[in-house]
């Protein structure tokens, strides 16, 4: 699978080394997407062991939860593990949602709401099936950065899970990106605003093209350049 937008060559290697330097980020910035207000600085404090004062223990657990399915995330990459299956992303949700979301690690088995949109997600008798085509649609995308898009964008709409929802799709996202050799995606808290705006219209209408565009736009400039020496 190939890169048509910046035209970068697959390097699993470097894409995995540039994306464990950027650990810290990462969960900084979906932490602060999830209004949990944690200083980058904290972050690197409590993914070196040390408890942070001032913070909620249920909030130091949730940063550590997105820590250890990152480092879960790397560990299936570098082994050739990764996998694209209702299992596996269940058994990264076990991770991620470790008691933060109802039945953690297994798709919900009754409804949920969005708040923000009279959108309804999918009946959850449905969800098995719906994944099995989000997984089938991949292959009639050339582009890699649309595929992993895709599962972001299916993922967060269908909500295969009671919560943490999002941070799964943008796991699984990343997953398929660095599994192929290609950098991840980082969503920047900065830009919530204007995610959560393109989020809505994408919950109501189901059309992926602008929040593809939004998407591609948080690629980070000095990283493609390094995936492109």
């Amino acid at each position: 699978m190939k890169d048509n937008y910046w035209k970068m060559k697959p390097n699993k290697s470097k894409a995995i080394m540039v994306a464990k330097r950027q650990l810290a980020e990462f969960v900084c910035d979906a932490v602060n997407l999830e209004g949990i207000n944690f200083t980058l600085p904290e972050i690197q404090t409590l993914l070196d062991g040390i408890t942070v004062g001032g913070h909620k223990l249920t909030d130091q657990q949730i940063a550590i939860n997105q820590a250890n399915s990152w480092r879960t995330l790397f560990k299936w990459v570098e082994t050739d593990d990764f996998k694209i299956t209702s299992e596996q992303v269940c058994k990264l949700h076990h991770i991620a949602g470790k008691e933060e979301s109802l039945d953690w690690g297994k798709f919900r088995s009754g409804g949920v709401i969005i708040s923000g949109t009279d959108y309804i997600p999918p009946n959850s008798i449905l969800l098995p099936d719906l994944f099995s085509k989000m997984v089938d649609e991949l292959s009639k995308m050339s582009d890699i950065y649309d595929q992993a898009i895709h599962l972001f964008l299916t993922m967060a709409r269908c909500q295969f899970f009671y919560d943490v929802n999002k941070r799964m799709g943008r796991f699984v996202m990343n997953g398929l990106l660095l599994n192929s050799g290609y950098p991840a995606i980082n969503l920047s808290a900065k830009r919530q605003l204007e995610f959560n705006n393109l989020m809505l219209d994408f919950y109501k209408t189901g059309d992926q093209k602008a929040m593809n565009i939004f998407m591609r736009s948080c690629m980070d400039n000095r990283i493609v350049k390094i995936m492109k020496e």
